[in-house]
């Protein structure tokens, strides 16, 4: 590797799992272009899917975690993006199954090709097993979101709340149904943000920290990686914490 390129270089990608108006996707943007790495979002899916003549709200209702729409367009990646040479015509069909394997080859295949920042799409367990992939989850306190989705969508408190809801909803109920995973679970990533206090390129500079220093790790066996590292034993016998006695 060039020595004059950073150690980031070395890590293949970034997964960001969010919460519906958490700013997660505005933050994926921001790293992808401090980076200069590609980003896989909704947007992308929504330009493929206008070049077939897919309306954005057809997309908007499957997206993520329905079917036969979606599998269209991630098979039609592949004529857009050279990167995206993954053969899912066998899984072109109208079943949820079909869409998801699709889903997870189109994954697996820009992960593999590298310097990538993927939004969402069940990207934190399909790359799990990849040392060199960092997982962020963003989040924040649900009146944020709100407000965050009242501005740039221009919808009422109702209307914001309601879409926050089934957003979340959604997502939740396909990372469930095919990894018997919840997005709540901090293991499933390196890095959790609250964008509820953190601002939006606070949240980017501390994700590519992360990126920097996870790809520092990468050649450490992993015998020696975990919290246990370099730290030396207690002086003596650590103590438990005994609340007070209640003296009343």
């Amino acid at each position: 590797m060039d020595s004059q390129q950073p150690l980031s270089a070395q890590m293949r990608a970034v997964t960001i799992s969010r919460e519906y108006g958490s700013g997660g996707g505005e933050i994926a943007r921001r790293v992808a272009t401090k980076l200069q790495w590609r980003l896989i979002d909704h947007e992308f899916v929504v330009r493929i899917a206008n070049m077939l003549g897919v309306s954005e709200r057809e997309v908007e209702l499957q997206d993520e975690y329905s079917q036969g729409i979606v599998a269209r367009i991630l098979s039609s990646m592949r004529s857009v993006d050279p990167a995206l040479l993954v053969d899912v015509t066998n899984n072109m069909n109208t079943s949820e199954e079909g869409y998801h394997q699709a889903l997870v080859s189109v994954v697996e295949a820009v992960a593999r090709e590298g310097q990538v920042v993927i939004v969402g799409r069940g990207s934190q367990k399909i790359l799990e097993r990849m040392r060199d992939v960092l997982h962020v989850r963003i989040v924040a306190p649900l009146e944020k979101r709100i407000t965050y989705v009242v501005q740039r969508e221009s919808l009422n408190h109702s209307a914001a709340r309601d879409r926050i809801l089934q957003k979340d909803r959604h997502r939740e109920r396909y990372l469930q149904a095919h990894y018997r995973a919840n997005s709540t679970d901090a293991h499933l990533y390196d890095l959790v943000l609250n964008t509820g206090v953190i601002d939006l390129d606070s949240a980017v500079d501390l994700i590519c920290l992360a990126l920097e220093r996870k790809a520092g790790r990468l050649t450490v066996p992993e015998h020696e990686l975990g919290p246990g590292a370099g730290s030396a034993k207690y002086p003596g016998r650590p103590l438990d914490f005994r609340p007070p006695t209640d003296t009343l």
